[in-house]
């Protein structure tokens, strides 16, 4: 049994657009540092400033498929800033559900509109957002911080 200042880490899959745009960037560096405080994020690489958006060899991303889909099977849970629309996003968010991983949706309302796909599926948490700071007292709740 856990003491009360002992803390299990869970292991979150962070979603962001790559190839789809890398706009929101820096936003999503920001969001896996504030994860990482208490959680393990498997795809930190997601916050990187710099990365390819060109297609790369089918070997690489044949190589990228199957790690991403493996962190999937792995994680506690999703959680995905889809303000930037991807097709990569979306597919993983549809992984989960099939692997039954707890999905989280922010989306900024003010910059865009949530894909019908996402937004009318009851099995996907979505959470609107208008600024940044209204992320953190969400995430707090759902990695269940006691802060």
């Amino acid at each position: 049994m856990l003491s009360s200042n002992e803390y299990i880490n869970d292991k979150i899959y962070f979603a962001g657009s790559i190839r789809g745009g890398r706009v929101d960037a820096a936003l999503y560096q920001r969001l896996i540092c504030y994860i990482k405080e208490t959680d393990i994020v498997l795809t930190e690489h997601i916050g990187k400033m710099k990365m390819s958006l060109k297609a790369q060899t089918k070997a690489i991303d044949t190589h990228i498929y199957e790690r991403d889909t493996e962190w999937l099977r792995g994680c506690d849970m999703v959680i995905a800033e889809c303000t930037c629309p991807s097709l990569g996003v979306g597919y993983e968010l549809a992984y989960a559900e099939a692997h039954n991983i707890p999905v989280y949706i922010f989306y900024d309302k003010s910059k865009s509109n949530i894909s019908a796909m996402l937004n009318g599926n009851s099995y996907f948490t979505i959470i609107p957002y208008e600024a940044e700071e209204e992320i953190y007292p969400e995430l707090d709740k759902i990695l269940k911080r006691n802060l």
